[in-house]
């Protein structure tokens, strides 16, 4: 099954030309519609409201002042290039108050066998998420959220965090394993995060 982002919206053609053109009115839907995902994967990234909040900021800045340089190139959607936006503003976050370190020894290898399993379905009550991975190395929660939530490759995830592949897939297997303890789930389980349950955390 594969993993659709809360950022996945379409946007019309023609009101990404509105908001390139600097109609307000344009730039008011397009921060309605993603104020919510924005706020979720910041919140999760870095597990502070009061951060989040920040970074939601920082993002709708950076969307008023270079959605000119969106240009779709190979299909891309809009909603893609925004949520990398957000991503590199709670990472670059991490990385200034360096909590986006390597906190488990520096571990590079595939020491680790990858757990493909999704997170237990405990996971759904984003209360009991939001404490989970707040007891989770920034950069262990970092990776299990881009990757289940987000649906991001390893490689992908490997480019965000400016480390390995091998680093991704380790974090990814400790993590999912120490999410599944923390939320005293022992079996693997078969459902995937509801993001919708989230949304309203």
């Amino acid at each position: 099954m594969t993993t659709r982002s809360s950022f996945a919206i379409d946007v019309p053609a023609s009101l990404l030309a509105r908001a390139r053109a600097g109609d307000p009115a344009a730039f008011e839907q397009l921060y309605r519609w993603f104020e919510r995902p924005v706020f979720t994967l910041a919140l999760r990234i870095c597990g502070s409201r009061n951060e989040a909040d920040e970074i939601l900021q920082e993002t709708m800045l950076k969307l008023w002042s270079g959605i000119g340089s969106f240009r779709g190139d190979g299909g891309s959607p809009f909603w893609g290039w925004l949520r990398q936006v957000a991503v590199n503003e709670a990472l670059q976050r991490l990385r200034r108050e360096r909590r986006l370190s390597l906190e488990l020894g520096g571990v590079e290898t595939d020491d680790i066998a990858e757990d493909h399993a999704p997170p237990p379905p405990a996971a759904a009550d984003a209360v009991l998420l939001q404490r989970a991975l707040g007891e989770l190395p920034a950069a262990t929660r970092s990776v299990l959220w881009l990757y289940h939530a987000e649906g991001y490759t390893h490689e992908e995830i490997a480019a965000a965090v400016e480390r390995s592949v091998s680093f991704s897939k380790s974090q990814l297997a400790r993590g999912t394993r120490r999410l599944r303890a923390l939320l005293q789930v022992t079996e693997p389980a078969a459902a995937h995060i509801d993001r919708k349950e989230q949304a309203h955390a």
